[in-house]
């Protein structure tokens, strides 16, 4: 049998061990590239030197960081090299190329955080880097700083020679197994790791560091964050598509040590830095990055029957069954849900003075969401309605991201102008008037974030059991379960519901590109006008209600019907803005996004019962 030509399962697609087809690649195979993975590895290690002697190095001049990081940063910047040298001279060519892959992918966005530095060091939270000790004006940076800048390029430099090894260990797996385990994790974990990569690094009671959210802190370090925080998820799905097993798990491994290296410094601060803490952002990150790390070591492929493992002391692993990952989709979603009721009745703002504190009408919208989402999520668990209940599940998760985003807004609104008040931080300045202290985040605002973290969790469990519900009904042996327990089956949802399915497409943007209501003195949020933070909300449940539509006419009958229902209700959660929302304010009328979003509902509905009658009548 030779290398192209061997089964996808066997020797674990690209994972295997000296001596086999895959280890040749470094030698003999015609179609390899041993020189550009050597030359990628050594662009790698040279720049894992370079960001070590930066962590060494003062990156501000007349600065230091405020703790001794630098045995912690530098074992942080070589551990990365040495699993690449190591899978390299192991003959483990998808692995090496896999590792690097998955640090490149990265590297971006830990440019950008380095840069901050060079922006303005006084506002970057990196107090592994530079904590200041006084109130200055923005200092030149200092000799640690390039070498940081160069590990980073060279890190992207070493990805374009990999992605060639890569994609030849993926020609040599052929294609990629549907039983998949252990692997399906990975996006779960690099949607949570990119959720506390946008939430604050640490908590500060330091007047010289304030450290702050992705999106109130600096530009450039917001931009920082932002990019990590989508490149994370996007390194894990390529992984896990990958049909080289080698690959994907160096892609995990890449993606966990690059995550370790930006959350793992913060913790340690928080930990042992006098006035800062450990903040959840960070937390979350560090343990993502741990178990993506973890998942280089479990077996991504199944074995066929009668198949010895060889050479993976993890085997014999299984991935938690149906029932499991249903169990978690909905207690995922019914958490999510009780956070944003949490976030709905708890005050969002505090006053630190006198003033009378200011409520959103934001806040109902919220409690609408996880009414909608709670709704299904308890249907998950009735054996029958699961599988219909997952799918919407998997598209009413967005009603809490539409409705958090215009919570969080409103509190941004009014804090980010707020006056400090020096005694919370222990330092000795004049004390400011009452109407000089302004208003602080409550704790609605913190409730508000856990609910968009569980219902972006939730989301992924629900996208993961889909695909193991699709498994099982492809399961010869639980052919009766799967048509009885799953409601699937094996044809496709009737190809008339396309029609409607682009009608309802059509009004979903325009519903969320008007406004549902207009008031005296109200400017909505936008889309094409008044874009803020709010619309971000707007923007991301859109995505997923066009993505959903996207996908109806491929997927099988009851998936679709699904899909569409909890499409219809989140239009419907769009139009209930009205009277939760536009009820606060006087002289509210219905607005021109009113009627497209019922429109839009009506449609989508129609388009589920015309799915499920043509499966009837083809059945």
């Amino acid at each position: 049998m030779t290398s192209r030509s061997r089964h996808p399962g066997g020797d674990s697609a690209g994972q295997a061990v000296p001596g086999t087809a895959s280890a040749e690649l470094l030698r003999s195979e015609p179609g390899s590239r041993p020189r550009a993975l050597l030359l990628s590895a050594g662009l790698v290690s040279a720049g894992a030197v370079a960001l070590a002697a930066g962590a060494l190095l003062p990156v501000i001049q007349g600065g230091s960081p405020g703790f001794t990081a630098g045995p912690l940063l530098v074992v942080l910047a070589l551990a990365p090299a040495v699993a690449v040298l190591y899978a390299l001279f192991t003959g483990r060519a998808g692995l090496a190329a896999g590792l690097v892959l998955g640090l490149t992918a990265l590297a971006p966005g830990r440019l950008l955080l380095d840069l901050q530095l060079l922006a303005d060091g006084s506002l970057a939270a990196r107090p592994e880097l530079f904590l200041a000790d006084r109130l200055t004006a923005p200092r030149p940076t200092g000799p640690g700083l390039w070498p940081l800048v160069v590990g980073h390029l060279l890190t992207l430099a070493a990805g374009a020679f990999a992605a060639g090894t890569a994609r030849d260990e993926a020609e040599l797996a052929g294609e990629l197994d549907g039983r998949r385990r252990w692997r399906l994790l990975g996006p779960v974990l690099g949607v949570a790791g990119g959720i506390g990569l946008l939430l604050a690094p640490l908590g500060s009671g330091n007047a010289y560091l304030l450290a702050k959210n992705a999106f109130e802190g600096p530009t450039v370090a917001m931009a920082g964050y932002l990019l990590l925080a989508a490149m994370l998820p996007l390194t894990v799905l390529v992984a896990v598509s990958s049909p080289s097993a080698g690959v994907g798990k160096g892609g995990f491994a890449g993606a966990g040590l690059a995550s370790l290296a930006v959350g793992v410094p913060a913790v340690v601060a928080g930990l042992v830095v006098d006035r800062l803490s450990v903040a959840p952002g960070s937390v979350v990150v560090t343990v993502a990055g741990l178990a993506l790390a973890g998942l280089a070591f479990t077996r991504f492929d199944v074995a066929e029957a009668g198949d010895a493992a060889t050479g993976d002391l993890a085997g014999e692993a299984r991935l938690p069954g149906l029932f499991w990952w249903r169990l978690a989709t909905g207690g995922l979603a019914l958490l999510a849900a009780a956070a944003a009721v949490a976030g709905a009745l708890a005050p969002v703002l505090k006053a630190n003075g006198p003033a009378p504190v200011p409520e959103t009408p934001a806040r109902w919208l919220l409690l609408g969401a996880a009414v909608v989402l709670a709704v299904p999520a308890l249907f998950v668990f009735v054996p029958r309605l699961s599988a219909f209940a997952r799918g919407v599940v998997a598209a009413t998760w967005t009603g809490v991201v539409l409705a958090g985003a215009a919570v969080l807004s409103a509190a941004l609104s009014v804090t980010e102008d707020k006056a400090v008040d020096p005694a919370l931080f222990g330092v000795d300045l004049p004390v400011p008037s009452p109407d000089e202290v302004g208003f602080s985040a409550g704790p609605g605002v913190t409730w508000t974030f856990v609910a968009l973290v569980l219902a972006a969790v939730a989301a992924l469990a629900a996208v993961v059991t889909g695909v193991v519900e699709r498994d099982v009904a492809d399961d010869a042996d639980d052919a009766a379960d799967a048509s009885t327990d799953s409601g699937l089956d094996g044809s496709r949802a009737n190809g008339a519901v396309l029609t409607p399915v682009v009608a309802a497409a059509i009004l979903a943007i325009a519903a969320f590109g008007t406004p549902v209501f207009t008031a005296p003195g109200y400017t909505a949020p936008g889309l094409w006008s008044n874009f803020g933070a709010a619309s971000w909300g707007l923007l991301g449940a859109l995505a997923v209600l066009l993505g959903l539509y996207a996908l109806v006419v491929r997927s099988r009958p009851v998936a679709a019907a699904s899909a569409l229902a909890g499409a219809a209700l989140l239009l419907g959660l769009r139009a209930a803005e009205l009277p939760l929302v536009g009820s606060e304010y006087d002289g509210s009328s219905a607005g021109v996004g009113f009627w497209l979003a019922l429109g839009g509902a009506l449609v989508s509905l129609v388009a589920a019962g015309m799915a499920v009658a043509g499966a009837r009548r083809t059945g």
